[in-house]
């Protein structure tokens, strides 16, 4: 005899570490291809399944973050492990190349400033029309200059960082330098980020790349 939904649902979610998210969507792809299901009739399937897993108690570390989205959690001296909410984040808004971190924190990353900001800015293509707060993840998201793609969102990153050099408190002593190295050790072309920059952003951010470009030695 076959294993049944529940069977395999609990296999799937006994599957996946500590704290990580676990989609009935995800469940859902999982059935339809194991039981050559329509997508509908396995999400149907999927709900179920998980609503009967724990309302029956069958896997005791199984926890409800939201609607879709469950984990599994375990004990510590200082109480239960909760879901992982970076994952949630990078699956949501940046994961598989729809989003990229941006703001002041890129600046940390990059070692212009050593501050560390206070706020998560995400440039997605999720958001649409203008930025907003996503107070359960604490990041807010915003549309990004144009529709991010696996190409572009590294060159997009990087002239956000441009376009916020002027207006940051920048600590770095030589910042277009520290940009320069950012932009080879990425494979990044000079003329790519020119284009983007003439098209999307504004000319005091073509000025930044000219600066860049000038302190890395490459003609632009």
């Amino acid at each position: 005899m076959g294993k049944t939904y529940i069977d395999f649902v609990c296999d799937m979610i006994r599957g996946k570490a500590v704290g990580e998210p676990i989609y009935t969507s995800y469940i859902a792809e999982g059935l339809a291809s194991a039981y050559d299901l329509e997508f509908k009739e396995s999400a149907a399937a999927a709900a179920v399944a998980v609503k009967r897993v724990m309302d029956g108690k069958m896997i005791p570390r199984l926890r409800r973050y939201q609607k879709g989205i469950y984990y599994i959690t375990d004990d510590t001296p200082f109480g239960e492990i909760g879901i992982d909410k970076e994952r949630l984040i990078a699956d949501k808004y940046i994961l598989p190349d729809k989003g990229y971190e941006t703001g002041p924190a890129v600046l940390h990353q990059m070692g212009l400033t050593t501050q560390m900001p206070k706020e998560r800015l995400i440039a997605t293509n999720i958001a649409k029309e203008c930025a907003r707060t996503d107070k359960k993840l604490g990041v807010t998201i915003r549309p990004p200059k144009t529709k991010i793609t696996a190409y572009n969102k590294k060159y997009l990153q990087t002239l956000d960082a441009l376009e916020l050099i002027s207006k940051a408190p920048i600590d770095d002593e030589q910042p277009y330098i520290t940009v320069a190295d950012h932009i080879r050790k990425h494979g990044l072309k000079y003329n790519n980020l020119l284009a983007l920059a003439d098209r999307y952003y504004t000319k005091n951010t073509i000025l930044q790349l000219a600066h860049a470009a000038n302190a890395g030695g490459i003609k632009i």
